[in-house]
């Protein structure tokens, strides 16, 4: 999946600039993009992780 239809998955799953770190992971997985890599698209888009299971980003 190229980056921008990747953004625009990120950005359909995103509420009021915020996305889970489940649903984060979850694309990621399915999209086959490593982890770090999504969180430097969600960096550049501006989105939040929220509900982080490690209790980092609550």
């Amino acid at each position: 999946m190229d980056k921008k239809a990747l953004a625009e998955k990120v950005k359909a799953h995103a509420k009021n600039g915020k996305i889970s770190c489940k649903q984060a992971q979850q694309i990621a997985d399915d999209e086959g993009v490593p982890r770090e890599e999504l969180g430097g698209l969600l960096n550049e888009l501006g989105i939040k992780v929220s509900n982080c299971q490690l209790g980092c980003f609550p």
